[in-house]
Order: C-alpha cells, then structure tokens, then sequence
C-alpha cells in the first residue's frame, strides 16, 4: 500500500492496520538515533569522517571500521552518521514546501467555490500526468543541478499529492452535521471556518507529513544518486551510493550501508506514519 492510498484511509476515517508495538518501539528508537546524528553527530562517530587514511582504503567491515572505508580510506559509519543532517533536511525541507503548497491549492480548491475548484483540479491533473520524479527531473533541468534545486524540486512534486487530500478533507468538514449545526446556530463564517472546519481538517497533516518524509528522503537521494542533489564528496547517503556504485563488486559495503540507511528511515517513517493515522482513524 503506498503512502499516499495510506494518507487517503487516515483522512477519511476509515480503519487501518496497527503496526505491532514492538515496530512502533523499534522505529522510536531509531528516530532518537537519527536525532542524535543530525544535532550531535560527534557523539555516535568513531572517527573523523573527511579523515584520509590511504592505507586502509577498501577495508571491509570489521571491529575498527565498522561499516569499512572507501577508496580514500574515509570511514563509512562515521560518514553515513554526518550524512544524516544532510539526507534529513533535505527530506524535512521538501516536506514542508510540498505541504505548504498542497495547504494553498487544496485550500483553494476546497472552501473557494466551484470556479477555483474546477481550475485547481485541472492544475492537479496536468501535474499528476507526470511521475513526480519526472516532474522533479523536469524542474532540476530548468534550475540546475544542486541541494537546493533538488529540495524544491521534490517538495514541488510532491505538493499535487498533499493539495488533493487537503481539499478532499476540506470538502469532508465543511459539509458535516456538526459545521451545518454551527451555521444553523447562528455562528458568523470566520468562526465556522476557525474553530470548526481548519482544525478538524487539517488535523491528518502530521500524518501527511510522517509520510512524507520518507518519500522525500528516496527521491532526493535518487536525484543525489543521479548526480542532480549532493555532491561527491558530500557525506549525503544519495551521494555516497554514487560514489560507491562503481566498486560494488568489490567494495560492497560502500553503497550496502547508505542504502540501507535510506531504507531503513523510509520504513521508521511509514511505521510512524501508519501509528499515528491508525490511532486518528480510533477517533474518528
């Protein structure tokens, strides 16, 4: 089930799978540690990650070098650990933009009226007719490759997804019993649209957003991967499995232990993300 079809049930109340408490504690735990190596990266390192060291190039896994070293005998672990603040803002960072903009067009399209709703949903199938990371590849052509570009590029391909929950939430709220109840009682639009129809319509963008992250940490380390993001010899995970990938037959651990890590906050997110919308779908 993608990310997106999870957002739709969480939003729409509709019961979803609870992960076991043990995956629930398990992703907690690893968001401590990738908040530990975001703000204090020197705490979980070993060595210096720009550290050279010719003579331990391509050294495997082991006891001294836990994750091994690269070519230019850098350790690994202590580079994926300086990696995290990267890959993380640039998947937080994109979040954000793609949900502020869902936040503006789904506002639009769902308490504008049917003229702004109708071209709205036409914006939003142009843009849905393209992969998001083609759309991203698309605005990284025309911006030019780099960190930034390739934040803003995710965080816009992202925003057609977030734009048409929002206005589907929208739409939900603002034609319930209880906001019919409030109009009929005389309460003034502003205070329905306060205290009514926004909290309870954008509650579900935590969950969004839990989501969210993890979508948008792969497809910035892919455009990474690509050569678009993060340069080598940037410690960002995408970047590092670009430098990796041409010893992999012999250097396995150069692109494994990255990967992994994009994996693995992909999974904690979802996990996270499938808590939160289980326990907003109980109250609903």
């Amino acid at each position: 089930m993608s990310d997106l079809e999870l957002s739709n049930r969480a939003v729409s109340g509709r019961s979803l799978p609870r992960p076991p408490r043990i995956g629930t504690l398990v992703a907690l735990a690893f968001v401590a540690w990738l908040v530990v190596a975001t703000f204090w990266p020197a705490v979980l390192q070993t060595y210096d990650p720009d550290a050279i060291a010719p003579r331990d190039a391509f050294a495997p896994p082991s006891s001294a070098h836990w994750f091994g070293t690269d070519e230019s005998g850098r350790d690994v672990y202590s580079r994926v650990v300086e990696g995290t603040a990267a890959s993380l803002l640039i998947g937080v960072s994109a979040t954000a933009i793609g949900l502020a903009l869902g936040l503006v067009l789904g506002g639009l399209a769902g308490l504008g009226g049917r003229a702004l709703d109708f071209v709205v949903g036409r914006v939003n199938e142009v843009l849905f007719a393209f992969p998001g990371i083609l759309l991203a590849l698309l605005i990284i052509v025309l911006w030019g490759p780099g960190p930034v570009t390739a934040t803003i590029a995710v965080g816009l391909s992202t925003a057609p997804g977030y734009a048409r929950i929002i206005r589907g939430e929208l739409v939900r709220v603002r034609t319930s019993s209880y906001v019919e109840a409030a109009r009929v009682l005389g309460h003034g639009q502003a205070r329905v649209l306060v205290r009514h129809i926004l909290p309870n319509a954008l509650a579900p963008l935590v969950v969004l957003a839990t989501l969210g992250i993890g979508q948008a940490v792969v497809w910035a380390s892919a455009l990474s991967y690509l050569g678009l993001g993060a340069q080598p010899p940037a410690a960002e995970w995408g970047a590092m499995l670009s430098a990796g990938r041409i010893y992999i037959t012999t250097a396995w651990w150069l692109t494994v232990f990255p990967g992994l890590m994009i994996v693995l906050t992909t999974i904690t997110t979802t996990v996270l993300g499938r808590t939160l919308a289980a326990r907003d779908g109980a109250r609903r």
